[in-house]
């Protein structure tokens, strides 16, 4: 006996997504031209770009970060500021047209975030040393304490993390 596999459900209906966003920019175009006031997103439509924003968030390359959720409201934030630019005679995907929007809100909010933790670690490394050297210069010693093997781990991360960051900056450049 062999059992059937159920189909996957697709959590966004990209017909009907693409309906809802030709209805939309009607109403857009029409509220231009009549300088009226520009109607809200249909909360289907905002429903949709919050699936699509969570759903890639849990894809492997996205799913270990700790501000997944400042990555989402990036990546929606950016679709609502692009919304406009969809449109329907180009193109009858809106799905693949915000999942890119969302991945690169995505990749700009992991590069924002390391430049963040760069700087900080920069920042402690320098900090560190400074401190260190004060103590030294004065001959006071008792606060130094060896370096345990969790230290020395920690150490390695940082100084790895630092080099590569410098080497990607100093490569785009």
């Amino acid at each position: 006996m062999t059992e059937k596999k159920k189909r996957k459900q697709h959590y966004v209906n990209n017909p009907d997504f693409l309906a809802a966003m030709i209805i939309f920019r009607n109403a857009v175009i029409e509220a231009k031209e009549n300088n009226r006031e520009r109607p809200r997103v249909p909360h289907y439509v905002g429903e949709c770009l919050m699936k699509i924003a969570v759903h890639l968030s849990h894809k492997p390359n996205f799913s270990g970060y700790t501000y997944k959720e400042d990555m989402i409201s990036d990546g929606i934030e950016n679709c609502l500021l692009y919304i406009d630019n969809f449109d329907p005679e180009k193109s009858s995907n809106p799905f693949a047209y915000f999942t890119q929007i969302i991945y690169y809100a995505f990749l700009r909010r992991i590069a924002k975030e390391k430049k963040v933790m760069y700087t900080r670690l920069k920042y402690t490394e320098e900090s560190f040393a400074l401190n260190m050297n004060n103590t030294t210069q004065h001959g006071d010693t008792s606060n130094y304490s060896p370096p345990s093997k969790v230290n020395e781990w920690s150490n390695e991360y940082v100084d790895n993390f630092i080099e590569q960051f410098e080497e990607t900056v100093r490569k785009k450049k």
